[in-house]
């Protein structure tokens, strides 16, 4: 199992902090310093069953910097598929955190207990 956190993000304490207590087994990636290639991406947003706009933290200034809110110039459609990848591969930040991915090959997104419950016993 491995998480993708971002040690200042609450979320991805509280998971890592669960995992802890539960005496899981898993390793740390810091995303935004081992940042993961447009492969990787692709390969976790397969694993989550997601788009790349469904994992994509809009809010951050990064997002508001590219207009990533402007449906027209940002479609969120599988034409623009690689071009979201492509985006998040680039600005980091924007990836929703934390992501987990299970030792059965699927993953998820860890913000909950229940969702970080549900990575391990998978």
């Amino acid at each position: 199992m491995e998480i993708w956190i971002n040690p200042a993000c609450s979320k991805c304490r509280s998971a890592v902090q669960l995992l802890d207590e539960e005496g899981a087994s898993y390793t740390v990636r810091r995303y935004l310093e081992d940042v993961p290639s447009e492969d990787e991406i692709r390969a976790v947003l397969d694993r989550l069953g997601l788009e790349p706009w469904d994992i994509t933290r809009t809010q951050e200034a990064d997002a508001k910097e590219l207009n990533l809110k402007d449906r027209e110039e940002w479609p969120r459609e599988p034409a623009a598929r690689d071009r979201w990848i492509a985006a998040l591969a680039a600005h980091p930040k924007l990836i929703q955190r934390p992501i987990i991915t299970a030792d059965d090959g699927t993953a998820v997104v860890g913000r909950t207990e229940e969702a970080v419950r549900d990575a391990m016993g998978r």
